[in-house]
C-alpha cells in the first residue's frame, strides 16, 4: 500500500471513529439530561401537588423548584468526584459509572409513593433522588465532552464537542416530548396519579447505554498518551517508586484557580437563561396570571425551540473552529441578554407561535455558548487535571447560575413583576461577557500542551 492509500485508509478510519464516539456520546448525554429534565417539567406540573399538598400553590412551586435545585447543589460534588478518577482512571470509566448512576435514580423516581401515601418521607426521598441526579450529571458532563474533544482532529474540535452539547437541548425535547404523549393518552387524573412516572420508568434505557459505552470505546487518545508518559518516566522496573500524587482536583484548582473561576462566570449566562427558558416558563406559560396557555401548548412551545437551538450549536461551534471560541461566545451572550426582554411579552399574548417564537430566539442566542463550550472548556486546561479543571468551572456556574434559576425567577414574578425577571436574565448575560473578555482564545492550542 503506497503513502497515499495509507492517508486515505486513515483519515477513512479516524472519521468512522469519530462518528462512532460523537454519535455514542451524544445518545449519551441526550438520554441523561432527558432525566435530569424530566425533574424539571414535573417540578413545574406535578411535584407541587404530588409531595407539598399542604403549601398554597405558589409555595408548593417554589418547594417544588427547591428540590429541583439539589441536583445543583450535588453538581459541582458530582464533577469533584467523577473528575477525580476521570483524571486517575479515564474518560470511560467514569461516564460508564455516571450513565448507571442517573439511569437507577431516575428510575427509583419513578417508583418513589407521594406525600399521600408515606407524608413527609417522599419529598424528603424525592431530594435524596434529585442530589443522586446531580452528581450523576456532574460527572457525565466531563466524560462525554471529554471523550469526544480529546479524539477529534484539532480542526475540527467545536464542531465534534458540539455532539455531546446536543444532548441538553435534544433531552428537553425529549422530556417534553415524553410528558406531551402521556398528557394526550390518558386521562388527567391518571397522569397526576401514575402517568407522569412512565418517562421516568424509561430511564432504564441508560443502563444499555452505559454498558455499550464500556464494551465498544476506547479511552482518548490524549489520556492514553499522559499515561504512556508516566511509565516511561517511572518504569516498573525501576527502584525508584512513583511518588504520590496530588489529588486532581486540588492540582487543578492550584494551577488554574482564575481560569476555573472564570469559566464557571462565563456559564452564568447559560445557566440562569436556559433554566428559566425551559423550566419556569412551563409554569408561567401555563398560569391563568401569566401565559395562559394549556400545559401541552407551553411544552410544545419549548420543544420548537429547542429543536431550534441544536442548528444553532453546531454552526456557533463550527464557526468557532475558523475564528475562535470568544467572540461568538460573548455575542450569544449579548443576544441572550436582549431575547429577555422580548420573552414575557410574546409568551403573555397566549399565542402559540409568538411564545415559540420568543422562547427560540433565546435558545438560539444560548446555543451560540452553549455549542462551543465543550472545545472551550478543554481547552483551558491541560491534560492531566483537564477533567477537574472543565467540570469545576462547568459545575460551579451551574450551581451559582441554575440551581435557583427558577426559584428566583417565581419570587421577582410573585413579589414584583416579570419584566424584574427579564432583568435577572440579562444581568447574568453581561457577567458571561465579562468573563469570556478576561479569558484567553484557546481555539489554536493543542492538547498535548501544557496550557
Amino acid at each position: 500500500m503506497n503513502t497515499n492509500d495509507q492517508s486515505v485508509s486513515n483519515d477513512a478510519h479516524l472519521k468512522s471513529n469519530m462518528r462512532k464516539v460523537s454519535l455514542t456520546a451524544l445518545a449519551g448525554a441526550s438520554i441523561e439530561w432527558y432525566d435530569f429534565f424530566l425533574y424539571a417539567t414535573a417540578a413545574a406540573l406535578v411535584f407541587p401537588a404530588a409531595f407539598f399538598p399542604e403549601s398554597t400553590p405558589t409555595m408548593g412551586l417554589i418547594l417544588s423548584f427547591g428540590t429541583f435545585a439539589f441536583g445543583f447543589i450535588a453538581r459541582p460534588v458530582g464533577g469533584i468526584l467523577f473528575g477525580h478518577f476521570g483524571d486517575r482512571v479515564g474518560r470511560k470509566k467514569t461516564l460508564v459509572i455516571a450513565l448507571m448512576l442517573m439511569g437507577v435514580a431516575s428510575t427509583l423516581i419513578g417508583l418513589l409513593p407521594t406525600y399521600a401515601t408515606i407524608g413527609i418521607a417522599a419529598p424528603i426521598l424525592l431530594s435524596v433522588l434529585r442530589f443522586a441526579q446531580g452528581l450523576a450529571i456532574g460527572g457525565q458532563w466531563g466524560g462525554a465532552m471529554l471523550l469526544v474533544t480529546e479524539s477529534a482532529p484539532d480542526d475540527k474540535r467545536g464542531y465534534y464537542g458540539a455532539f455531546a452539547q446536543a444532548g441538553a437541548p435534544v433531552g428537553v425535547i425529549l422530556a417534553n416530548l415524553a410528558f406531551i404523549i402521556i398528557s394526550v393518552s390518558v386521562s388527567e387524573e391518571f397522569f397526576q396519579a401514575w402517568g407522569w412516572r412512565i418517562p421516568f420508568l424509561s430511564s432504564v434505557i441508560l443502563i444499555g447505554i452505559s454498558m455499550y459505552v464500556q464494551l465498544n470505546l476506547e479511552d482518548t487518545d490524549a489520556f492514553k498518551e499522559l499515561e504512556s508518559l508516566k511509565k516511561e518516566r517511572f518504569d516498573d522496573s525501576s527502584d525508584t517508586p512513583m511518588p504520590a500524587r496530588r489529588s486532581p482536583v486540588l492540582e487543578a484548582i492550584v494551577k488554574y484557580p482564575k481560569r476555573i473561576t472564570l469559566a464557571a462566570a462565563a456559564f452564568l449566562s447559560v445557566q440562569v437563561n436556559f433554566y428559566i427558558l425551559i423550566g419556569f416558563i412551563i409554569a408561567y406559560g401555563s398560569d391563568p396570571d401569566g401565559g395562559g396557555m394549556t400545559r401541552d401548548t407551553i411544552l410544545w412551545a419549548v420543544l420548537v425551540g429547542s429543536a431550534i437551538q441544536i442548528p444553532a450549536q453546531f454552526w456557533a461551534s463550527s464557526y468557532s473552529d475558523r475564528h475562535g471560541r470568544r467572540g461568538i461566545f460573548m455575542l450569544g451572550a449579548a443576544l441572550t441578554g436582549v431575547a429577555a426582554f422580548a420573552l414575557f411579552p410574546l409568551v403573555d399574548t397566549g399565542n402559540f407561535w409568538l411564545s415559540a417564537l420568543g422562547i427560540s430566539a433565546g435558545l438560539s442566542a444560548l446555543g451560540m455558548m452553549y455549542g462551543p463550550q465543550a472545545a472551550f472548556f478543554t481547552e483551558l486546561f491541560s491534560t492531566e487535571v483537564r477533567y477537574s479543571g472543565a467540570s469545576l468551572g462547568y459545575q460551579l456556574g451551574a450551581i451559582v447560575g441554575g440551581a435557583f434559576a427558577p426559584t428566583i425567577a417565581t419570587i421577582l414574578w410573585a413579589e414584583y413583576s416579570i419584566i424584574w425577571v427579564s432583568v435577572y436574565m440579562a444581568l447574568a448575560s453581561v457577567a458571561s461577557i465579562i468573563a469570556v473578555a478576561m479569558l484567553t482564545e484557546t481555539y489554536k492550542t493543542s492538547l498535548s500542551d501544557d496550557v
